[in-house]
């Protein structure tokens, strides 16, 4: 219950940010659908592997990829879904964490907070890279044969 839970609200957090940030309005429900997807593998693999950076790294993998397919099938930019798609696994709450700890002077808190905030963020980043990078690679292998 708790899956179908988790999938239905992150998949209204990004239909929400789809619409804020104007994303056409056939794409709205694909990009919803990426996003629940994404959320849904950071939950399993963080629980899985008690790491919220592999399970954020994960999770922005499968947007990203599938950001990629969903582009190709109804050709428009994979932003379109990428972007909303991965506003769930953005860490909003470490970075509040890690600015609260800073205003209640627990430094040694903020920094490892703060510090799992910067890996998530580049982990993000990554997923996004290599699977735009791997899409690349693809249609260049299909365009030479």
């Amino acid at each position: 219950m708790d899956f179908i839970k988790q999938f239905f609200f992150s998949f209204i957090c990004t239909i929400g940010f789809a619409i804020f940030f104007s994303i056409p309005k056939n794409s709205i429900l694909k990009s919803g659908i990426a996003g629940a997807i994404g959320w849904v593998i950071y939950i399993q693999i963080a629980n899985i592997f008690s790491s919220n950076i592999l399970g954020v790294f994960c999770g922005a993998l499968t947007v990203g990829i599938l950001g990629e397919m969903l582009a190709r099938n109804s050709k428009k930019p994979a932003t379109v879904f990428i972007i909303p798609g991965i506003v769930p696994l953005v860490p909003g709450s470490g970075m509040y964490y890690t600015m609260l700890a800073i205003t209640e002077k627990r430094f040694n808190d903020a920094a490892n907070i703060g510090t799992e905030t910067i890996f998530m963020a580049v982990a993000i980043a990554m997923g996004i890279i290599i699977s735009s990078s791997l899409s690349k690679s693809i249609k260049r292998v299909k365009n030479k044969s």
